[in-house]
């Protein structure tokens, strides 16, 4: 059984939205040999240093993700690919029932997660070429010569954070939204995370 950490604790003593829902996922995840760390702002679980798990609460759900979801087998089909992750797979839960019920499998999910980590399996990148360019941000890559430069210029890694970022977005208008958004960091050479 893991240790609580207090930093998890202030995380959810602070969540606006699914504090009764992050509790439940916590306490499943501390039953099992992970141990608890807030990352990114977010309770994670890791093991071995790795990151295997993280959850958080989202506007209309809580999401319990797997960082090398790609790697679970899925029996029960119940994982989703948010956006373009190549590795990440999630599960979406909007009440304490729905977790209650998928307890069983979400400790079989957390084995077999502790499992893949075990046993050193990595998934193979994609490349940054391999990803479809959100539309949104191809149009002002052509417009603007200076961007187009400065996207080119940044990293393999950087570029497909920022396409996976902006082709998240569900509608037309939020991926422009994004890229205009993103514009000011990726003329400054920065990663979507830089400060």
């Amino acid at each position: 059984m893991s240790k609580a950490n207090p930093k998890v604790d202030e995380f959810i003593a602070k969540a606006k939205n699914w504090q009764e829902e992050l509790k439940k996922l916590r306490a499943i995840l501390l039953d099992s040999e992970l141990t608890e760390e807030l990352k990114w702002g977010e309770p994670c679980y890791t093991f071995g240093g790795k990151n295997v798990i993280i959850i958080n609460g989202l506007k209309e759900s809580c999401a319990f993700a797997f960082f090398k979801g790609a790697l679970l087998r899925d029996v029960h089909g119940v994982l989703t690919t948010p956006g373009q992750h190549q590795s990440i797979r999630w599960i979406k839960f909007g009440s304490i029932r729905e977790i209650s019920e998928m307890k069983s499998v979400l400790k079989a999910y957390i084995r077999e997660a502790i499992e893949v980590e075990k046993s050193g399996v990595k998934l193979k990148r994609r490349e940054t070429s391999d990803l479809k360019m959100p539309e949104e941000l191809q149009i002002v890559l052509d417009e603007l010569p200076d961007f187009k430069a400065a996207f080119e210029a940044s990293t393999p890694g950087r570029q497909r954070a920022y396409i996976f970022h902006i082709s998240a977005a569900k509608q037309s208008k939020t991926r422009e939204s994004r890229v205009q958004k993103c514009m000011p960091q990726i003329l400054k050479g920065k990663g979507l995370l830089d400060e």
